[in-house]
């Protein structure tokens, strides 16, 4: 039977963003998979979904579960000066037919083959942020490393310079600022005006690629698409830069800093992949089962759905939480143990399901099975830091790792 939204009291105790669950969610999410696996909570005024077969569900159905979620309500001086690509839907905040036809779009960059190729520049850029480390015996990889990996690669893809990179990353930063609830009015003022800046940056470089198209992101996207897809309007390419910027730079670093931190953190999981280094792209999939990069994506119900048992009515916020999901003991035996040698891992949902599983997959998982396979080769006894403290970036969306501070041994 149908249950009626819960009361305030009733609802989970849901607050990934403050101590404990910041430290550690998921015990709270076990909780919520066994009491209440879909509830509300009017903290972010969203219904949580935390069981792995309801989040298949809801990832799947396009059509109840709309990916159509358009920026936030701003004052009107806020709205005024906004660009129109705030507001557009691209790639990961949309649904058919307009998602399908951008994804066409991105397919010839990011196809399995094309990223295989890249592989030994990868490698070439990962030996190279080592070697400016390698003789110190000690670094904080998020910073030195995890962070600049594939920051580099996406920048190279989209076709931006490398001495652009700074500009962009603030512009990113301020742009999923602008959407963090409670900020002042000049706060939000002044990430528009990074909004603007990478608009103006974005269209003026659509335009010289117009005149001289290169192999780029940029060229293919502005272009029709090899099943004769219209190319992005102006809105959607600054939109969906954006958004490839964020999802092929901060998402990888998380994944990298988590896969590093798990690892270090299990010496007997360490022992058996330094005894067989073949193990390494195990290592991945478990890190991203077991910390999922991504611990969520946003859906708005276009009517009334009844999932795990709760009617959630139309217009409803829903995060659909992949970190409990990958964690759900329906689906993995001993889902809160670190295993690299799980066979299952690889049913995780870090990269989503259906129609919006990610698009960028293959180069995420290159570039962590590479950070790895170069780390642990170049740096002998890599470990963590002793005594180190892991803190966690306050953050609804991503799991993300404030530093890994490691040491190594010196010849």
């Amino acid at each position: 039977m149908a249950q009626d939204p819960p009361s305030r009291s009733s609802a989970i105790d849901f607050n990934p963003l403050i101590p404990p669950q910041l430290d550690d969610p998921y015990p709270a999410y076990a909780r919520a998979r066994r009491e209440a696996p879909v509830f509300f909570t009017p903290i972010f005024g969203l219904w949580i979904v935390t069981r792995h077969d309801d989040v298949c569900a809801a990832a799947q159905d396009t059509a109840r579960f709309s990916s159509r979620v358009i920026g936030i309500d701003v004052p009107a001086e806020v709205s005024a000066v906004l660009p129109a690509a705030y507001h557009t839907p691209s790639l990961v905040n949309n649904d058919p037919p307009s998602h399908t036809r951008l994804r066409g779009l991105l397919g010839r960059s990011f196809a399995p083959q094309r990223i295989a190729h890249m592989e030994p520049h990868v490698r070439s850029v990962a030996a190279g942020l080592i070697d400016a480390f390698a003789r110190d015996g000690r670094v904080d990889l998020m910073e030195g490393f995890a962070y600049e990996l594939p920051l580099r690669i996406i920048l190279e893809m989209l076709g931006v310079p490398l001495e652009d990179g700074r500009d962009m990353k603030r512009w990113s930063d301020d742009w999923r600022t602008l959407s963090t609830p409670g900020l002042t009015t000049d706060k939000q003022l002044a990430c528009v005006e990074s909004v603007k800046a990478f608009e103006r940056y974005i269209l003026a470089a659509a335009e010289h690629r117009r005149r001289e198209p290169r192999d780029d992101l940029l060229s293919h996207v502005i272009v029709a698409g090899p099943g004769g897809e219209p190319p992005a309007g102006d809105a959607e390419l600054v939109n969906l830069f954006m958004q490839l910027l964020f999802a092929g730079h901060e998402t990888v670093t998380t994944a990298i800093g988590n896969a590093v931190l798990l690892l270090l953190s299990h010496p007997e999981q360490l022992a058996a992949v330094r005894e067989d280094p073949g193990l390494i792209p195990a290592v991945v999939e478990e890190s991203l089962r077991f910390e999922a990069p991504t611990q969520g994506m946003f859906r708005t119900t276009t009517e009334e759905v009844e999932l795990g048992g709760v009617r959630i009515p139309q217009g409803a916020r829903v995060f659909l939480l992949f970190g409990s999901a990958n964690r759900d003991e329906a689906q993995f035996e001993a889902a809160d143990t670190f295993d690299v040698q799980r066979r299952d891992a690889g049913r995780h949902l870090a990269f989503g399901r259906g129609l919006h599983f990610c698009i960028g997959a293959s180069l995420a998982r290159l570039e962590v099975r590479v950070a790895l396979e170069e780390l642990l080769g170049r740096l002998p006894g890599l470990r963590l830091q002793p005594g180190e403290r892991q803190d966690y970036v306050s953050n609804l969306i991503l799991r993300n790792p404030k530093h890994v501070r490691v040491v190594w041994d010196l010849a």
